[in-house]
């Protein structure tokens, strides 16, 4: 009962978390320009919270397990709070820079902080390894509905509140309140997850980097991997899909909206069905075989004649797109020890974000030559394959619990 009642707290929290940056995402551009800063601004402000993001959230993901994952949730909720209302209570923008670089916001409504790597290191500690993977899928599913709930609520309400007589900026404030309160109503739900998301004690003497001591190794070696996989995911992210599709067929917004909603939900089931057949291939296999008939449905996009067509690859592509994610987070948590687990998400989630800040810019002077304009679908989908055989090559033989017994 006690592991029950943590597990559904802390798909509590993911939900409330990525909700409040789906919620804050449409509108947070929006309100900076509305207070005075310049585009300039706004972009290096966006910039440096994701480097501060990096930054602190590899301190904290690195301690997390001798410091006590419940502490380290609990100060990530308190830095978005604090950032929130920094937002709210000042125009200035060195002190804006300051509040996003040492606090928790998201600019992309992607998730952000230490909190997707100590959950995770959390719920391993609670649920077999047999249903390990399960969990991890439900948990990204239930985190992408979220974002995609929070980002509809919080445009809607800017709406609904200028309608009935709000200024712009007041309905942007509401936005940056409740982004504030979610962080309050964070820190109270981290209070009850009780002492069993803990790492083991250990006493070992061994030396650690970064938190890891064993592990270090594969560690590093899957950071590397997983960052050359998020870069060449940077080179067509969506923006950067639609965009391609705007240019090459004239697609409104409207039509562009309708496709990445269904793309997004086909993206979020698919990481479902990749339970089942990790059950029956295993983890390594399921992330390789799925991913690389993604990539190839990727790089036909641009050879298809027509919109159609496109549209169709796309879709299929997304349908599978997301079946590697459950899987390497629950193989990252399985191949290393227990107290290495919080460490050992954090790492690699901030070398996969270090990865994919790398290349959106290239795609951006591909795109300025008309020539170039298709070139990132095939890099990122070449380069994905890459990954994809390196991957099998270094860790088809290491294999994690459930798959050994």
């Amino acid at each position: 009962m006690k592991k029950n009642h943590d597990i559904s707290l802390l798909f509590t929290t993911r939900i409330i978390r990525l909700f409040c940056y789906g919620f804050l995402s449409v509108v947070l551009a929006l309100y900076l320009a509305e207070i005075g800063l310049t585009e300039g601004q706004i972009g290096l402000l966006f910039t440096l919270t994701l480097a501060g993001d990096a930054g602190v959230s590899l301190w904290l993901t690195t301690t997390a397990d001798r410091f006590g994952r419940r502490r380290t949730l609990l100060a990530g909720a308190l830095l978005m709070m604090g950032a929130g209302l920094a937002f709210i209570l000042t125009r200035n923008p060195y002190a804006l820079i300051l509040a996003a670089i040492i606090g928790v916001i998201s600019p992309s409504g992607n998730e952000i902080g230490p909190f997707l790597s100590v959950e995770q290191a959390g719920l391993t500690q609670l649920v077999p390894n047999e249903r390990r993977t399960q969990v991890f899928a439900w948990y990204n599913l239930a985190g992408s509905f979220a974002t995609a709930t929070g980002a509809l609520s919080g445009g809607w309400l800017v709406r609904g509140l200028q309608w009935i007589g709000w200024s712009t900026l007041d309905a942007y404030r509401a936005v940056l309140s409740g982004y504030a309160l979610g962080g309050l109503a964070l820190a109270i739900l981290f209070l009850f997850v009780r002492k069993e998301i803990e790492a083991p004690i250990s006493n070992s003497t061994r030396k650690t980097t970064l938190g890891l001591h064993r592990s270090r190794t594969v560690v590093l070696k899957l950071s590397a991997l997983f960052s050359l996989d998020a870069f060449a995911g940077g080179l067509i992210v969506q923006s950067m899909i639609a965009y391609w599709f705007h240019v090459r067929f004239g697609v409104d917004t409207g039509v562009l909206g309708s496709i990445f909603f269904g793309a997004n939900v086909l993206a979020g089931v698919s990481a479902l069905l990749a339970v089942r057949l990790a059950a029956k291939i295993g983890l390594i296999n399921t992330m390789v075989f799925t991913h690389i008939p993604s990539n190839i449905l990727l790089m036909l996009v641009p050879l298809m004649p027509n919109l159609p067509l496109a549209i169709g690859a796309l879709l299929l592509r997304f349908s599978i797109s997301q079946m590697d994610v459950p899987t390497r987070q629950s193989y990252t948590m399985a191949v290393v020890d227990p107290d290495e687990r919080s460490a050992a998400s954090g790492v690699t989630a901030i070398a996969r974000s270090v990865g994919a800040a790398l290349s959106p810019a290239l795609t951006g002077v591909f795109f300025g030559v008309p020539a170039l304009l298709s070139l990132p679908f095939f890099l990122s989908g070449g380069l994905k394959i890459v990954y994809d055989l390196l991957l099998y090559q270094s860790f088809q033989t290491m294999k994690p619990p459930e798959e050994t017994q």
